[in-house]
């Protein structure tokens, strides 16, 4: 009887990790941190100037029921300024990972299909950008494109594609070397053709994880840029500009100023980082089917 009760146990602990697998674990995080998206960005969208009032009466509050974040030195509701950031920060870093991901794709598949000096100059230009700190290329760049809203996100976007594509360039080498892409050159098709019909369906799974593992990077660079004063302005109710304005106040006790928008911040990060790490398990053969 006992030997039939662990069998059973056994088969039950079986059947839980075949139903709750990497491609289930996968799919209940994208939902979870999807969900998890749109509210912040529709709760971000709906949060108007008039939201973020001053109410000098009801400064420095710390975490309470009324206020669960507190409220600044001009009594304005900080999980109100702390979505409206996120929501910011998110929509920064949708745009910067997704034209950083075009720019790694458009360059990843001509560097070895144009070959010669197109591919030497695009190596170049990777090893160029990789070699400076990303900080002080953003810094460079916003205080060129005059700060704002267009400096961060050509800063950012215009140093986060060296890596993404050095992973497509090296899957790209291995397809232009196979030979159904042999026998098309043969037929005489061309390289828009076979970088159509041939390159971009097998590095479609790697531009989704490469997008979705920038996005964290950019919006923590866009975050520290800001904070640094050289991104957003400081009338922006952006992370970074929270942050910096919370730098003051800490030394006097008030640390939830800097506290819960930092910790939404990294939380957000993380998350996203947990499902590309995810995704790239899903499309590993080796591990693809645990």
């Amino acid at each position: 009887m006992r030997n039939s009760t662990i069998v059973v146990k056994d088969e039950t602990i079986k059947l839980h990790k075949r139903i709750f697998g990497i491609r289930e674990k996968t799919i209940l995080s994208i939902s979870v941190l999807s969900v998890f998206f749109i509210l912040i960005l529709v709760v971000g969208s709906l949060i108007n100037e008039n939201s973020l009032y001053v109410d000098l009466t009801d400064i420095f509050v710390p975490p309470c029921g009324g206020h669960i974040f507190g409220t600044d030195w001009v009594g304005r509701d900080m999980l109100v300024r702390t979505l409206k950031g996120l929501s910011l920060s998110i929509k920064i870093g949708l745009l910067c990972s997704v034209t950083s991901s075009l720019i790694a794709m458009v360059l990843g598949i001509a560097a070895p299909l144009l070959g010669g000096k197109a591919d030497i100059f695009i190596s170049w230009l990777i090893d160029l950008v990789l070699s400076v700190p990303h900080t002080l290329v953003i810094i460079l760049i916003s205080v060129a494109c005059g700060g704002g809203l267009k400096g961060i996100v050509i800063g950012v976007t215009a140093t986060h594609w060296t890596s993404l594509t050095r992973v497509i360039r090296a899957e790209v080498m291995q397809i232009k070397e196979a030979e159904y892409t042999k026998i098309s050159r043969r037929f005489g098709k061309g390289n828009l053709f076979i970088a159509r019909e041939h390159v971009l369906p097998h590095i479609i799974p790697q531009l989704v994880v490469g997008t979705v593992l920038i996005f964290p990077h950019a919006i923590l660079h866009e975050a520290s840029i800001t904070f640094l004063g050289f991104g957003l302005p400081a009338h922006e109710p952006a992370i970074g500009v929270i942050l910096s304005e919370s730098m003051k106040y800490l030394t006097s006790g008030k640390w939830w100023l800097a506290f819960f928008p930092g910790i939404c911040l990294v939380t957000v990060s993380v998350m996203v980082n947990s499902i590309g790490r995810n995704i790239e398990k899903l499309i590993d053969p080796k591990t693809a089917n645990k």
